[in-house]
């Protein structure tokens, strides 16, 4: 995988994990906006279709880049998180895109176990809202988040 940004290239090398910067201006995003964490939208790669919207900060930002594995910034626990690490449900990192501003990621990932969303479905985006305000639940569950998490999240 190649990003690049004016005269910046970064390599993933998914297989082996290991970041290779071929120019020392790496792109800098805006941590400073929203208290040091950014969006950070999931999307499969291949479908296009939006998985989760998370959070990272710079430190999650800089472990995804050097392992290839989407981290993320936990708002709730207020610690970093590696996705997948207790589900199995890894995110591998295809393609990073930034804003206009430098203050929301998109991350284009292979999700492994076809599951994004910790209660169990494809995507966090499950819950379809009609014109009625009425809710029906689109997708279905690909795992019992009860068996994996033990209550920890469901």
């Amino acid at each position: 995988m190649y990003i690049k940004k004016r005269n910046i290239e970064i390599k993933l090398q998914n297989t082996i994990n290991e970041l290779e910067i071929e120019s020392e201006n790496m792109v800098e995003l805006d941590f400073k906006k929203g208290d040091g964490i950014l969006p950070a939208i999931a999307q499969d790669f291949k479908s296009g279709k939006v998985l989760m919207l998370a959070y990272m900060n710079s430190h999650a930002w800089r472990l995804t880049l050097q392992t290839g594995e989407a981290h993320y910034w936990s708002r709730t626990r207020g610690e970093i998180w590696h996705k997948g690490e207790t589900s199995g449900n890894i995110q591998i990192v295809k393609e990073i895109i930034v804003d206009c501003d430098y203050d929301t990621i998109l991350l284009k990932i292979e999700q492994r176990g076809g599951a994004a969303c910790h209660l169990g479905y494809e995507s966090c985006f499950h819950n379809k809202v009609d014109n009625n305000g009425e809710e029906t639940i689109i997708g279905k569950k690909i795992f019992d988040p009860e068996k994996v998490y033990k209550n920890e999240f469901a």
